[in-house]
């Protein structure tokens, strides 16, 4: 099947047409998608923190939603909310997770940020098919025809041999991701360690995951994806920003400390996040841990650059507010995300956070080889990696186990890059020193137009074939993946 093709089918995963890529090179990171349903008031509604998966179990289901107030929102989620339920497991505690497909169409689960081995990190075209169907039904046959496929249920096996830190989990079909994701196939993953139990933290209620990502809506309530529409192929843009699944909510906080653990599942936006007003005296986040886990010490920030997938750990104090007061967390270039109020009373606060968070963040030792990956755009539209489209099956490199690379980014355009299987550490950016974003153990680095990264890496415990792909998952569904081969 002719890759346009299989691309173009993936608008049937919000049941309509397929996306008709455009060949014209985009002039910017994203299209916005206007709504056409009424929009909330911001700040009308509570903030709701995602249970904690109990079990071992997960469903995926369709569900109807109370997103906008008045309407419905069919929804494909992870045990019948979105987002899905939390995950928390620790480290060097094996654990095991079963998911049941109960939707109209193939999925496959990723968990990101995870070190896991090949057979459960999601390889696109490792599907699991919807109950009661057979490979010769289903509707993607041809592209999952080489992959390992299952039907109704897999299970999952992270061994979570990795520290603390704050993942996600969500859907990584080939071709279909970008939908899938959008229509609520997200979900927190938490994994926790005694070093990090040791440090006098914000904990309990003054812990706070918060999934940000943007959508738009049809008149009905129905999630509205463009279908047919070229100008949307370097990124969808909605016009709602949902915080946990719900349209710029509010938080009740004491004046204390609260860790936030931030997370862009966006499609394509990025977000320059800063708190309104600002707290006297400034840096206003506190940020403590990255993708990976906890950084080496804390870095101050008036605010923060992330990218889709992004991850940043950061504590805020609310008790540099006055009672009383109404903290908005702002968006610089878009507008309002969510608001903080700060009352007058609340139980005291214990927490703090050391000078030293980490000592499990040395720098790695110089790479045994260097490789060159560079992202752009081919002639016929699709995104590609080193002038190639992605095929299952060809590996873009050959890592050797337990060797340490340099892996180096470059672009002409503006792409967020995963890479799978281990954490890595950004060693340079245009050959200078790190951004201000760039410390600590990451998975996925934010690289703009006309950049170079430079990323350590040594992959570790397993062999097998992995992937590096684009975050926008608009330019992932183009293509934008390459899968490495670890070696023995």
């Amino acid at each position: 099947m002719k890759r346009r093709a299989l691309l173009g089918a993936g608008a049937a995963a919000l049941g309509a047409a397929g996306i008709g890529w455009s060949l014209l090179t985009p002039k910017r990171p994203g299209k916005l998608l206007r709504s056409r349903a009424p929009l909330p008031e911001p700040f009308a509604a509570r903030l709701v923190v995602p249970p904690v998966l109990t079990g071992e179990e997960i469903i995926q289901r369709e569900a109807d939603l109370h997103i906008l107030p008045g309407l419905t929102t069919r929804a494909w989620t992870y045990n019948g909310s979105f987002p899905g339920p939390t995950v928390v497991t620790r480290s060097g505690r094996a654990a095991s997770l079963t998911h049941r497909n109960q939707l109209p169409e193939s999925v496959v689960v990723h968990l990101h940020g995870g070190h896991t081995p090949a057979g459960s990190d999601g390889y696109p075209i490792d599907e699991i098919m919807p109950e009661g169907e057979s490979p010769g039904t289903t509707h993607h046959d041809m592209a999952a025809m080489a992959g390992d496929m299952t039907v109704g249920r897999r299970t999952y096996r992270y061994p979570m041999n990795q520290r603390a830190a704050t993942l996600w989990y969500h859907d990584h079909r080939m071709g279909f991701t970008g939908p899938a994701v959008y229509r609520g196939l997200a979900g927190f993953h938490l994994v926790r360690d005694d070093e990090e139990d040791a440090l006098p933290l914000p904990r309990g209620e003054r812990e706070l995951p918060l999934m940000i990502t943007d959508r738009a809506f049809e008149a009905d309530g129905s999630f509205r994806y463009p279908t047919g529409d070229s100008a949307y192929m370097n990124g969808v843009l909605g016009d709602v920003v949902l915080v946990n699944g719900l349209p710029w909510p509010v938080h009740e906080v004491d004046p204390a400390r609260y860790r936030l653990r931030l997370l862009n599942a966006s499609n394509a936006r990025r977000y320059q996040l800063e708190l309104d007003p600002p707290p006297p005296g400034g840096n206003a986040f506190l940020q403590i841990g990255s993708d990976g886990g906890l950084l080496q010490r804390p870095i101050g920030h008036d605010s923060l650059a992330i990218a889709p997938a992004e991850r940043f750990d950061v504590v805020v104090d609310f008790g540099r507010y006055k009672p009383g007061a109404q903290v908005r967390l702002v968006d610089r270039d878009g507008g309002d995300v969510m608001r903080f109020d700060v009352t007058g009373a609340g139980r005291d606060d214990d927490s703090a956070v050391p000078q030293e968070l980490s000592r499990t963040v040395e720098p790695l030792p110089p790479p045994a080889r260097v490789r060159t990956f560079r992202f752009n755009q081919g002639p016929d539209g699709t995104w590609r990696i080193n002038d190639l489209e992605y095929r299952p099956g060809r590996a873009l490199a050959r890592p050797r186990l337990g060797e340490v690379e340099h892996w180096r980014f470059v672009t002409d355009f503006h792409h967020p890059i995963h890479l799978h299987l281990n954490h890595f550490q950004v060693v340079s950016r245009n050959e200078n020193g790190l951004g201000a974003y760039d410390h600590g153990w990451k998975d996925t680095v934010d690289l703009r137009a006309s950049e170079a990264v430079a990323v350590a890496v040594r992959f570790t415990d397993y062999t097998g074939t992995f992937m590096l792909h684009c975050h926008n998952l608009e330019h992932e569904d183009m293509a934008m993946m390459a899968d490495f081969v670890v070696e023995a």
